[in-house]
């Protein structure tokens, strides 16, 4: 047998200067087992369909994710009220045809107080309990957010309307990067506080990839006085490039080690979803540590891979 020649002196040099980088640098302990936190809770979001094809796709999105048990499953609303017929009947629907607690978006965008609160009356008249109130997008092709002249002017405003129809359960918007036409994070902050003092019993965060990011927003918003469950919005990014373009329209910031993990893969759709479950496990798994216990998803009516990370994180079928 022969024997192994010794290191250079250059490799030798490379070793040693690693294994001091190894000794050196920082301990970070790993996250806790998978068994030693209980399986979140879960909400999740859906968008009304379209098409008939597209509303098959939803359907099956429901019944995959439907024995998770989540908290609620909330459906969206387009901009200036533009799905308000489709997001009726798909949460009526759900309503009936399923055991999930469905929640309504309804904005202020498009329409007048009255015509507002005969739609939440509708939904209460439904048994539909749980309203998702948001000012709402302008609608494509305007300059800017305007109140209608008759409606009401913002969430905080839509909020008290809400309450003074039924004793609904309301989440609202919250911006842990801030609003994109926020005048600075503290008026953001206060503009949530308004809303949570109107009335609101929850609030859903824009989705966000870097936990401290989260962390250092729940702060403030305590330290603002700001009681109630502040739910983090979680995207499991499996197209990168559409995330990146949508992001810089909202306000989310899009980590550069992001891109890296996505590089290459524009081809290969399935490695991307690979990549997607791990990246929005560990991101809840971190959050978890840091003793959050809630997440609302947005599924964006693909539910195998919600389905996968939520089972990563311990949630099973129940009954």
């Amino acid at each position: 047998m022969n024997e192994m020649s010794p290191p250079s002196p250059k490799q030798a040099q490379a070793e040693a200067k690693t294994l001091g980088n190894w000794l050196s640098g920082p301990r970070v302990d790993a996250l806790p087992s998978l068994t030693a936190m209980p399986a979140p809770l879960l909400s999740f979001e859906f968008f009304p369909p379209r098409t008939e094809a597209l509303e098959a796709q939803l359907w099956s999105c429901v019944k995959r994710l439907e024995p998770l048990a989540p908290r609620f499953v909330s459906v969206t609303y387009g901009a200036g009220g533009t799905t308000q017929a489709r997001t009726h009947a798909t949460v009526t629907r759900i309503l009936r045809e399923s055991s999930l607690t469905p929640a309504a978006h309804l904005t202020c965008v498009g329409a007048t107080k009255e015509e507002v609160d005969a739609v939440a009356r509708d939904y209460w008249e439904a048994g539909v309990r749980h309203i998702v109130a948001l000012r709402g997008d302008a609608p494509s092709g305007a300059n800017g957010y305007e109140p209608h002249p008759g409606g009401y002017a913002y969430a905080a405003d839509l909020v008290a309307g809400l309450k003074r129809i039924g004793d609904f359960e309301i989440s609202v918007a919250a911006y842990p990067e801030v609003h994109p036409t926020a005048s600075s994070p503290d008026d953001d902050l206060d503009n949530l506080k308004r809303k949570i003092d109107a009335g609101a019993t929850r609030a859903i965060t824009q989705y966000f990839f870097d936990a401290p990011t989260f962390l250092r927003f729940i702060d403030r918003a305590h330290a603002a006085g700001i009681t109630v469950p502040i739910v983090p919005g979680i995207l499991p990014v499996s197209n990168f490039a559409q995330v990146a373009k949508f992001s810089a329209m909202c306000g989310a910031r899009v980590p550069d080690w992001m891109g890296t993990l996505f590089d290459g893969l524009d081809e290969d759709a399935e490695t991307r979803r690979m990549v997607a479950a791990v990246v929005a496990a560990e991101q809840v798994r971190l959050l978890q540590a840091n003793g959050v216990d809630e997440f609302h998803f947005y599924t964006l009516n693909r539910p195998d891979l919600t389905y996968a990370i939520a089972h990563i994180l311990g949630a099973r079928p129940q009954g």
